[in-house]
């Protein structure tokens, strides 16, 4: 059964708004190993583009899907880094623009403790991305879109709030299906109350919602606090538009709810991982792709879980982000090892 019908006239399949980064990681290569260590101890790093939203705008694309992104960068070399990137992935740059301002992009350095222990370090003052403004929304791209997914830290100042929220309105007066990846960074924000309130202001509007358990806690949280998974979905698609809502726990796995009262459940893949962050931009590349190929939702979870493994265990995001036959080989290969349910709950 679909749960989600795609408009298939439409040139674009995915537009991303949302942030873009600068990812330095402990360099772990063929000529350099920074072994696990605090991040004070490493000296040499590698550069990646990162940042929820770019990662899958490179996911979809690595598996033929066609994306375009809407998004400030900095007007230097690390803006031009992003650009260039984008567009050797194939992913339409027309309407990621230059900020005027010297704001600069966000620099995010990663540590690696241990294989269950990672830790992060932002640098999100005078930021790029949050300067995106209404002026930067192009009612004909949206309206050129499949669908559009917007992360929930473009909602954590303006003018890159009321930026989201035209997507939002033109995606619904369109008819474009609005994905929400609630996606919380707990940087720029200024209490716990604007989070929910800005958060549950475009889940009502989605079609699709994602997010971890403390993330649905953040958007609830002046709705009804402490609801249980079944209850936050039971909420969304009475109240609204969702017709998928996915709820993740991390490595304990996850779980979609369909607007019939369905529930389709995954566990993640074992692997032995490298970081502990990554695998939710791997998580959303595939279960969206496996959506927009009209999947069953089991197999969805099951390709999305997938890709999460693999992300968790490579020493970056956006290089690492796999095509589809690696990850059918992954699966099948973890199948093989382990058995035909080793995901499936």
């Amino acid at each position: 059964m679909k749960y989600i019908e795609f408009d298939q006239s439409r040139p674009m399949d995915l537009i991303l708004l949302g942030r873009v980064a600068i990812d330095f990681n402990p360099a772990y290569n063929n000529l350099v190993k920074e072994e696990f260590k605090p991040l004070k101890k490493v000296h040499i790093f590698e550069k990646y583009v990162g940042g929820s939203p770019a990662n899958i705008a490179v996911g979809v694309t690595r598996h033929g899907l066609k994306a375009g992104f809407i998004g400030k960068v900095s007007d230097d070399q690390f803006g031009e880094f992003v650009v260039d990137y984008f567009n050797e992935q194939g992913i339409d740059t027309s309407h990621i623009s230059v900020c005027t301002g010297g704001e600069k992009l966000g620099l995010t350095f990663t540590e690696m403790l241990s294989p269950s222990e990672s830790n992060i370090l932002m640098y999100r003052n005078r930021i790029a991305d949050l300067q995106l403004h209404v002026d930067d929304i192009d009612e004909q791209y949206i309206r050129d879109a499949k669908a559009v997914l917007i992360s929930g830290t473009a909602l954590a100042e303006s003018p890159s709030r009321e930026a989201a929220l035209k997507t939002v309105m033109l995606a619904r007066k369109n008819n474009t299906k609005l994905i929400f990846d609630i996606d919380y960074r707990e940087y720029n924000w200024k209490n716990k109350d604007e989070i929910s309130i800005y958060y549950s202001a475009v889940a009502r509007e989605a079609d699709i919602i994602m997010g971890s358990r403390e993330e649905f806690d953040l958007t609830e949280r002046l709705i009804k606090p402490g609801m249980t998974d079944e209850e936050s979905a039971a909420y969304w698609h009475s109240c609204c538009h969702a017709g998928i809502v996915v709820i993740k726990h991390g490595m304990k796995g996850s779980a979609a709810y369909t607007a019939d009262g369905e529930k389709f459940s995954i566990k993640p893949f074992p692997v032995e991982a490298r970081k502990g962050f990554g695998g939710g931009d791997g998580y959303g590349s595939g279960f969206l792709y496996g959506l927009y190929q009209g999947w069953e939702i089991i197999d969805c979870l099951e390709f999305g879980s997938a890709e999460a493994s693999m992300m968790v265990r490579s020493n970056n995001c956006s290089d690492s982000l796999p095509g589809t036959e690696e990850v059918r080989t992954f699966i099948k290969e973890e199948k093989e090892k382990f058995g035909e349910m080793i995901a499936r709950v």
